[in-house]
Formats: structure tokens, C-alpha cells, sequence
């Protein structure tokens, strides 16, 4: 079994503070199926794919999504039920979101080695999950959103959705001071071939996985 294919975002590979991933659809590999099991399916690719961030504790979220934001680390759960978003301050930490059209959004404090990551599709952008974790983070960590770089995942857009939930995104983490907000502008329900769509496919295929640590003085290094 080789990894899945993995994509890096030019902003937050050029900060030297972390580790970033986002895995993108598995070549040949069967998930036509419901999301448990095609998360099964999928775990061995995304296992090897976190490895690659060394010997880290990995930290999901049984996502809802809600407007709720946790802070993880050394102690929590594995995986954090009822929230849509994860912070962390701990060096050890591998955050990792699952979306299939919805948004991973990165969010990285280059001030105060604090990260997090969100999942905000239609209505977690109603919520204005990204606004929450914006402030989560300032009130938390001290975090100033003019500090902060936030990078969006690709994520289903018009034609193919119709609602404009990465444009409204923007709009929210600007309100909430935030300047530097990059998106590739890639859409998960146009191109089948790179990326999981469950609006496209109808509820059965995969999920692609956001993945956000922290880079420790030691000499991490980003895989490629």
C-alpha cells in the first residue's frame, strides 16, 4: 500500500512553525459505500500519510457540525465528540479533519505556536465556525487575528453547490481581523479525479484528510 496523494498549500509550506497535509482522492481504491466504511477503507493510506509527521499523537473530531471548537493535547481523547474544530499549543499533536466538499480551514498563530483546524461546510459556515475559532484562539492563546494565517481547503462551489460557503468564509474571518487568507479556489464536486465530492457522488465515496501539527525545533521536516 503506497500513501494517498497528498497536496501542500504554498502559504503554510512557507512557514517554517509547521507541518501541513491534505490528502486528496486514492487512485482505484473503492468508496462507494457509507462514510464509515469507506473511512475504514481509507485508513491504512491516511495511517502511513500521518506517519509521515513522525511519531506524533493524532487528535480528530467526531464532527457534527456545530459552531463547537475544543482545545486538545496531551491527555484528551483521541478523538473529541461533538465539535467541528481543534486547537493546540501541544508540539506533539496531530490535528487531522475528514471533509467531502466541505471546508478544512488551517489556521496557524505565527506569533505563539498555536494551530487549529475547522470544518465548516454549510452549516458550520451558518454558525460561523471560523469567526469561533478565531476568537477561541485569542481568548485561549492570546492569538492576534492580524497574527494569524489561514489557508481553505478545496471545497464544492457553485455550479456544483448552490451556496457560496468559501466566499462567506472569507468574509467572516476578515470580520474577525484576520488578513491573511488564502484559498486555492479549487472545487471538490468538478474534478472527481483529485478530490472526494459527496454531493457529486451522492453520499457514497471517501474523504479526504486535513492534517495540521506543529514543526518542533528538532528538525521536522514537511513530506511531500
Amino acid at each position: 500500500m503506497s500513501n494517498a496523494p497528498l497536496q501542500l498549500f504554498s502559504a503554510l509550506s512557507a512557514l517554517p512553525g509547521v507541518l501541513h497535509g491534505f490528502t486528496l482522492r486514492v487512485p482505484g481504491l473503492d468508496v462507494r459505500t457509507d462514510r464509515e466504511s469507506a473511512l475504514e477503507r481509507l485508513e491504512g493510506y491516511h495511517s502511513e500519510t500521518r506517519a509521515r509527521f513522525g511519531p506524533r499523537e493524532f487528535y480528530t473530531a467526531k464532527q457534527v457540525h456545530s459552531g463547537r471548537i475544543e482545545v486538545v493535547g496531551q491527555g484528551s481523547a483521541p478523538e473529541t465528540l461533538g465539535v467541528d474544530g481543534l486547537l493546540t499549543q501541544d508540539p506533539r499533536a496531530l490535528l487531522g479533519i475528514y471533509v467531502a466538499d466541505c471546508c478544512a480551514i488551517f489556521l496557524v498563530d505565527t506569533q505563539r505556536s498555536a494551530i487549529g483546524l475547522v470544518h465548516s461546510g454549510r452549516k458550520g459556515t451558518e454558525l460561523n465556525i471560523a469567526g469561533a475559532a478565531v476568537r477561541r484562539m485569542s481568548e485561549q492563546f492570546g492569538t492576534d487575528p492580524a497574527d494569524l494565517v489561514v489557508q481553505l481547503s478545496p471545497c464544492i462551489r457553485p455550479p456544483y453547490y448552490e451556496v457560496d460557503f468559501a466566499a462567506e468564509i472569507h468574509r467572516q474571518l476578515y470580520a474577525a481581523g484576520v488578513t491573511k487568507v488564502f484559498d486555492t479556489g479549487e472545487n471538490t464536486g468538478a474534478d472527481l479525479e483529485r478530490f472526494y465530492s459527496y454531493r457529486v457522488e451522492k453520499g457514497r465515496t471517501g474523504r479526504m484528510l486535513a492534517l495540521l501539527a506543529l514543526a518542533n525545533a528538532g528538525g521536522d521536516r514537511q513530506s511531500g
